[in-house]
C-alpha cells in the first residue's frame, strides 16, 4: 500500500491539470473540479490514518525509486507518527479552503490551480525521506504562495508577497548550505541524502574549516538548519514577515499559512535538525526555549496592541508557535507530545479564526475593530449575527486554551514537559496565557457587545456553505479538547523514539 502516499501527493496535481484545461469562462466547473480533488485527497488521508500502525515508531508506507542516480538522490516517501497528523490537517484545511474561496471571481482558474499546487507541495514536505526531494518541495511551495498573496491579496499585497518570499528564501539558502555540507560529510555515499540514514548523531565529533578556523560541524550546521526552520515558524526575531503576509493574503491563504505552513518549520526541527544534530540540539535547548518564551510574550503584547482583527490573530500565531518551540526544547515525552499536538490543534483553532474574519470581511470589506480615525469598526455583532457569534466564540476559546477545548490539553502537556528543565521559563510563559486571554476577550468585547450600528445591521448571518465548512473545525476543537487520544496515539511511538535519541546526548 505504499502507493497511497503517491495518491495523496499527486491527486491535487491531477486536479490542477483538470483546472488548467477547463475552457475559459467555466468558473463554476473549475470550483467543482478543485473541490472534488481536495475532497478525494482528504478521504485518502483518512484511509492512510486507518491503515497506520500506531505501535510502530518507524517510518511506514515507504515508497522509494531512484531519481538522480549519479548523486544518490531518490524519490523517497514515507510517514510516521509525527508527519501523519500534519497530513490529516493539510487534507482537511485545503478542502475547507476551496469551499471558503467559492466567492473568488478574479482569475478563478489561476487561483484554484495555484491552491492545488500548494497542497501537493505541502504534502511533499511532510512525506519526503530524501533531503534533496524535501528541499525541492520546500522551495516549490514558495511559488504558489508568492502569487496567491501578490495577486489576490490586499492593497499592499506586492510588498507582503516580496517580503514573505525573501525571508523564506534566505532561510532556504542557508539550509541548502547545510544539505550540501552533509552530502560531502557523508563521503557522497548512497545515503548522503537519506534523512533517515543521516539521523542518530553521526557528526558529533566532526570539524569543518571555515575562513581558516576549525568549527564543530554539528554545531555550525545545526544553526544553518535552525535558521531555515525558525524563519518559517516564525520565532522572534524572524517573525516580521508574518503579519504583513497574513493581513494582505486572501482568507484561504491566511488559513493555509497559519494552519499548515508555519508547522513546516517545527516539523523541520522534529524530522531534521534535532535527529541529525542531537548533540547540538541538546546543547542549545536553553537558547531555543528562551526564544520560544520571548515569542510567546512578544507575540501576545503585539496582538493586544492591534485594531486590525486579522493582524491580531496573526500575532497570536507568533505567540502560540512559541509554545511549540518551548515543548520541543524540553526534549521530554510530555513536552514533545504537547508540541506536536499543539501543531495540530493550533492548525484547527487558528483556521477557525481566520475563516471567521474572512466571513465578516466579505460583508464589511474592512477588518477594523477600531478604525484609524477612532470610530468603531465592528460592534454589537452578537445581537445581529447569532450563528456567526456562536462559531466565533468556539474558535476564540479554543485559541485561548479554555479547558474542554483543544488548545488547553496541548498547552498543558507542554507546561508539564518543560517545568522540570525550565522552571523560570515556565512561570514567564504562563503570563503569555494570561495576556492571550486578555487580548482575545478584549477583542470579543469590542466586536460583539454593545448596540449594533446601522452598518452591522446590514450584514447577513452565515449562510449554509459557510456553516458547512466550519462544522468540521468546530467538531475537531471540541472532540480533541475532550478526548485527544486519537491524535496522541498516532504520535506517541515516534515521539518516544525521538526523545530516546535526544536522551543519549543529554
Amino acid at each position: 500500500m505504499s502507493g497511497i502516499l503517491n495518491l495523496i501527493l499527486w491527486l491535487p496535481v491531477v486536479g490542477m491539470i483538470g483546472v488548467l484545461v477547463t475552457p475559459k469562462g467555466k468558473d463554476q466547473l473549475v470550483r467543482y473540479i478543485s473541490l472534488g480533488a481536495t475532497a478525494l485527497t482528504f478521504i485518502v488521508t483518512i484511509l492512510l490514518y486507518l491503515r497506520f500502525d500506531e505501535s510502530n515508531p518507524n517510518v511506514q508506507q515507504v515508497f522509494q525509486v531512484p531519481w538522480i542516480e549519479q548523486f544518490h538522490i531518490n524519490y523517497a516517501l514515507g510517514i510516521d507518527g509525527i508527519s501523519l497528523p500534519m497530513i490529516l490537517l493539510t487534507g482537511l484545511l485545503f478542502f475547507i479552503c476551496i469551499l471558503s474561496s467559492w466567492t473568488i471571481t478574479k482569475s478563478v482558474k489561476a487561483y484554484f490551480a495555484l491552491l492545488l499546487m500548494l497542497e501537493s507541495s505541502v504534502f511533499g514536505v511532510f512525506m519526503s525521506l530524501d533531503f534533496f526531494l524535501f528541499y525541492v518541495y520546500w522551495e516549490v511551495m514558495l511559488l504558489p504562495m508568492f502569487f496567491l498573496i501578490g495577486i489576490w491579496g490586499g492593497e499592499n499585497r506586492e510588498y507582503a508577497a516580496v517580503k514573505f518570499f525573501l525571508y523564506t528564501f534566505f532561510g532556504s539558502i542557508v539550509m541548502l548550505v547545510g544539505i550540501i555540507a552533509l552530502y560531502y560529510a557523508t563521503g557522497k555515499g548512497p545515503d548522503s541524502f537519506s534523512i533517515l540514514a543521516l539521523q542518530g548523531g553521526h557528526f558529533t565529533d566532526m570539524t569543518v574549516n571555515v575562513f581558516g578556523t576549525d568549527f564543530s560541524f554539528e554545531k555550525l550546521f545545526f544553526w544553518s538548519m535552525f535558521l531555515g526552520f525558525a524563519i518559517k515558524v516564525p520565532i522572534f526575531p524572524f517573525h516580521t514577515w508574518l503579519p504583513h503576509a497574513h493581513v494582505q493574503a486572501p482568507t484561504a491563504v491566511s488559513v493555509i499559512l497559519a494552519g499548515v505552513l508555519l508547522k513546516m518549520g517545527t516539523y523541520g526541527f522534529l524530522r531534521i535538525a534535532f535527529p541529525i544534530f542531537p548533540s547540538a540540539a541538546v546543547e542549545y535547548s536553553t537558547a531555543i526555549a528562551i526564544l520560544g518564551v520571548i515569542s510567546v510574550i512578544y507575540g501576545a503584547f503585539c496582538a493586544m496592541a492591534q485594531n486590525d482583527v486579522k493582524k491580531l490573530v496573526a500575532y497570536s500565531s507568533v505567540s502560540h508557535m512559541g509554545f511549540v518551540m518551548m515543548g520541543l526544547a524540553a526534549m521530554t515525552i510530555q513536552g514533545m507530545n504537547g508540541a506536536v499536538l499543539q501543531m495540530f490543534n493550533h492548525g484547527t483553532s487558528t483556521a477557525m479564526m481566520f475563516l471567521m474574519i474572512g466571513v465578516i470581511y466579505e460583508r464589511s470589506h474592512h477588518r477594523w475593530i477600531v478604525r484609524p480615525d477612532g470610530t468603531k469598526g465592528y460592534g454589537g455583532i452578537a445581537a445581529h449575527l447569532p450563528r456567526y457569534t456562536v462559531v466565533f466564540i468556539i474558535g476564540m476559546f479554543a485559541s485561548l486554551g479554555l479547558p474542554g477545548l483543544s488548545g488547553f490539553i496541548s498547552e498543558a502537556l507542554i507546561f508539564l514537559g518543560i517545568y522540570q528543565r525550565f522552571t523560570t521559563i515556565t512561570v514567564i510563559a504562563v503570563l503569555g496565557l494570561l495576556i492571550g486571554a486578555a487580548y482575545l476577550l478584549w477583542m470579543y468585547k469590542r466586536m460583539f457587545f454593545g448596540e449594533p450600528s446601522d452598518e452591522v445591521k446590514s450584514y447577513s448571518d452565515m449562510n449554509a456553505r459557510e456553516v458547512f465548512y466550519m462544522v468540521p473545525l468546530c467538531i475537531a476543537v471540541i472532540v480533541f479538547g475532550v478526548y485527544p487520544a486519537p491524535i496522541l496515539n498516532i504520535m506517541k511511538s515516534s515521539v518516544g523514539q525521538l526523545v530516546e535519541l535526544m536522551a543519549q546526548f543529554q
